[in-house]
């Protein structure tokens, strides 16, 4: 990823490939790079994510990934950027009201290798052994956010302590089945409070046969670790006054329990639509040719899914509510395919379709859903592009452009 050179850089994170400070805070919003999904936008200390997965977990080799607290999208964008592209990332929001952020992220990051659910961790459990890795943001009482956000510390109480860490345990419990023996389980929180954090390690450990991992930090990185008090598994503990990054927890435990592998039922592929030949030779012109996806069709409407996981999504299908999968490429009409916008915004997206770059004012009136003027360009689909990164389709008429940018993600401002 090329960073937005438009930024203030102060730094690398340290503990990121990938991350920057800035020295001050831009309005994003105003950044077409930002809808383009050329980048996301988080805080720093949970960006150490990427060191709990690398230094605990083999990336070369085809993982399914669950993301299990996953909105708005930040932790589910930094995985999916550091597995293979054969691996599976299942991300996962329990408030139906949250679970659109998490769609509208994944789409803007672009990937195929991703499929978005809606269920309460206990639907997992009917998954048995079936991730290798298994992410867990907990829902907490917030208290590593009081710097940030000084609200927070109004809604904090003792009781609430209490309650957030009952419900981590319910959590983890009802989705440990999911986890394969030798798998790994990465809990973090936002929250400095020993119950939420080393107490939920120790209650691990009482109730389920765990080891824990420790991880290798940098002395100049002024990470905390930490010893849970019965188990003494390792913690890595963030202090704002002490690290460029706001209050955050995270531990990282193997699963000692199980079975290491995942019995597949035999699957029944035929129960996948899939385009006539005509249609999938017109679909076929619109995506990369060194793309390897699947076609499959639901209702009217057409997605490409990687060709290997194909049996996983079979399986995911029968098990839980799939919100999204894949990348929705849009749906036939008179023999045309009618581009979706996660298309535009896809890894799949062909160099061959016709794109016109625009001026940022440009591309402000176009993602704001306004009348844009373009001369000198053939009729036809096109994709709009800032800085030779998409932000979605226009369809050129003789004296007109229709704007198809999502009526929903419009800019308000």
């Amino acid at each position: 990823m090329d960073f937005n050179p438009h930024f203030h850089i102060n730094g690398k994170v340290g503990w990121s490939t990938f991350g920057y400070y800035l020295s001050e805070r831009p309005s994003f919003t105003l950044d077409p790079l930002l809808h383009a999904g050329a980048y996301y936008v988080q805080e720093a200390s949970s960006m150490f994510l990427e060191q709990a997965l690398k230094q605990s977990t083999d990336l070369s080799k085809p993982l399914r990934v669950l993301d299990l607290c996953a909105a708005p999208g930040g932790k589910s964008t930094l995985l999916q950027s550091l597995i293979s592209n054969e691996s599976l990332l299942v991300s996962n929001e329990v408030i139906k009201t949250r679970v659109h952020v998490l769609v509208e992220n994944l789409i803007k990051w672009g990937v195929t290798n991703t499929i978005v659910t809606n269920n309460d961790p206990k639907d997992f459990a009917r998954l048995e052994n079936y991730f290798d890795v298994m992410v867990v943001d907990a829902p907490c009482s917030g208290s590593g956010l009081f710097r940030r956000d000084p609200d927070a510390i109004k809604e904090w109480s003792e009781e609430n302590v209490k309650l957030c860490s009952l419900r981590q345990q319910r959590i983890l419990a009802d989705a440990w089945p999911a986890l394969k023996n030798s798998g790994i389980l990465i809990y973090s929180t936002c929250s400095f409070s020993k119950s939420e954090d080393e107490d939920i390690l120790d209650w691990l450990s009482e109730n389920f046969e765990v080891e824990g991992i420790q991880l290798k930090t940098k002395a100049h990185w002024n990470i905390v670790e930490t010893f849970s008090e019965k188990s003494n598994a390792y913690g890595y503990r963030f202090y704002p006054d002490q690290l460029k990054g706001e209050g955050f927890f995270i531990s990282v435990l193997r699963k000692k329990q199980g079975d290491e592998y995942f019995n597949y039922p035999k699957s029944n592929k035929k129960l996948i639509a899939k385009p006539n030949k005509n249609e999938e030779a017109t679909i076929r012109n619109w995506i990369r040719v060194d793309q390897d996806v699947d076609i499959i069709k639901k209702d009217s409407h057409l997605y490409a899914l990687p060709s290997n996981s194909i049996s996983d999504f079979l399986q995911l299908q029968s098990s839980v509510y799939i919100k999204k999968a894949g990348v929705l490429l849009g749906k036939m009409a008179h023999d045309e395919l009618l581009p979706d916008h996660e298309l535009a915004l896809s890894s799949l997206f062909s160099p061959n379709i016709s794109h016109i770059d625009l001026s940022k004012d440009q591309a402000l009136r176009y993602l704001r859903k306004e009348e844009i003027k373009l001369e000198g360009n053939s009729p036809g689909w096109a994709v709009l592009q800032f800085e030779n990164q998409n932000l979605g389709w226009a369809k050129i008429l003789p004296n007109r452009v229709n704007n198809y940018y999502p009526q929903e993600w419009r800019i308000r401002i």
